[in-house]
């Protein structure tokens, strides 16, 4: 039974690190909530992987100040909300025909500001490194 467990745990690991990794480059998904359940779902099937993960530069500079901290530096957050901004700039530029696409999108746009801005807390650099 713990077997099994621990099996499901690293194939969701994985699922997620891999829409994670899609979410880079398409603007719908969401990166980093994904890249935390991978955290999870590997701390709880093999600590060899969560050692890895934790390990990679992508953790630590984007995701071990929000896991240990609950905050980012505000140099993380305006590359996020920069990097979404393009990418979902992008997707509604190529939707022109699409306006269902383009509202959806927009709305996705939106949340992703309101919870950068207002729900993750900003933290200074010299709290990251102690």
């Amino acid at each position: 039974m713990f077997r099994l467990k621990r099996l499901i745990f690293l194939c969701l690991g994985c699922i997620c690190m891999a829409l994670g990794c899609i979410g880079i480059a398409l603007p719908i998904l969401p990166t980093v909530p994904f890249f935390l359940a991978t955290l999870f779902f590997f701390a709880n099937s093999s600590q060899r992987l969560h050692d890895w993960f934790i390990g990679t530069n992508m953790y630590k500079k984007h995701l071990e100040s929000f896991v240990q901290k609950k905050g980012m530096t505000a140099q993380t957050k305006t590359m996020i909300i920069v990097c979404v901004t393009v990418l979902m700039g992008i997707g509604f530029a190529m939707m022109s025909r699409v306006p269902v696409g383009r509202v959806i999108l927009t709305v996705v746009w939106i949340c992703h500001m309101i919870y950068f801005i207002f729900g993750v807390k900003t933290i200074s650099a010299e709290q990251t490194e102690a």
